[in-house]
């Protein structure tokens, strides 16, 4: 289960995206969230989707890591995919398919498409922030970008350490979860083999093994923090100290520009030759 995960696995290339500055990359990822909301016609999605693979190439990686780290959340795809289809009621539009009193109409394929796509883009990025920086110093990055908030009076340490924390212990959860299955197959309850009703059921036992293993790792790591003086607002120094580069500048300026050009075909309506609406 834990092999099937590989969002927050770090893989050196030694490629010009992974010796970039982890606040860049973060910066960068908040400003390819806009750029994919604002898509709204083919043309501009067929120009993130080229833009996304450049990217995806400068970095070395197999592309079927990115197509592992997409997998999982298949069916949460296929889910919007169809409540998109189902819901989108177009009187006037061009129908693809009758079932009955049913249609499914250009539009709700179209925005359906949409969903699953911007989906797509936006797990294939987190995919390249995890993949290209390791999670030490993906927390000095994020612990950079949240510097800010100390304006509002919200500790920025504090808030990395809990995500930090949260991201940690989704591997370890899943160790602990194979184990209990592991047991419960030496018994002779092997999930493999079990029809869907008995799975379910199987599910739901395991959340209380689990979750009890989860308070008790917390516990364990709380005292280990204590026992080592740890504490959160004093001042500590750092073996690593990040150094913003031109590299950095000009990789947000890049994606600056996309921005700007996805803008500029959703308002000068260049888009619409490939909206088919």
């Amino acid at each position: 289960m834990s092999e099937k995960l590989l969002i927050g696995r770090t893989i050196d290339t030694g490629s010009w995206v992974h010796s970039l500055d982890p606040r860049a990359k973060m910066i960068a990822m908040m400003l390819y969230v806009v750029i994919i909301i604002m898509s709204n016609t083919w043309l501009e999605m067929v120009s993130v989707l080229i833009f996304s693979i450049a990217v995806i190439a400068s970095t070395r990686i197999s592309l079927k890591y990115y197509v592992k780290a997409a997998k999982p959340l298949w069916i949460l795809m296929v889910f919007i995919f169809l409540v998109q289809c189902l819901k989108v009621e177009d009187k006037n539009g061009i129908v693809l398919l009758s079932i009955g009193s049913w249609n499914l109409y250009f539009e709700g394929f179209r925005l359906g498409l949409f969903a699953v796509l911007r989906m797509v883009f936006l797990v294939t990025f987190t995919a390249i922030l995890t993949f290209t920086t390791t999670p030490g110093r993906l927390n000095q990055g994020l612990e950079g970008v949240l510097k800010p908030l100390h304006w509002i009076k919200v500790s920025p340490d504090r808030l990395t350490l809990m995500i930090s924390i949260a991201l940690r212990f989704i591997p370890t959860i899943l160790e602990e979860t194979q184990i209990i299955l592991k047991a419960q197959a030496s018994r002779g309850a092997d999930l493999k083999e079990l029809p869907w009703k008995e799975k379910g059921k199987m599910l739901v036992s395991l959340l209380v093994p689990v979750t009890v293993g989860a308070f008790r790792r917390a516990e364990d790591l709380v005292h280990s923090m204590e026992a080592r003086g740890f504490r959160v607002r004093e001042p500590r120094s750092k073996y690593h100290r990040l150094t913003w580069r031109r590299r950095d500048t000009v990789f947000i300026a890049i994606f600056i520009m996309v921005l700007i050009a996805v803008g500029w075909m959703s308002n000068s309506g260049s888009g619409n030759i490939w909206t088919l609406t």
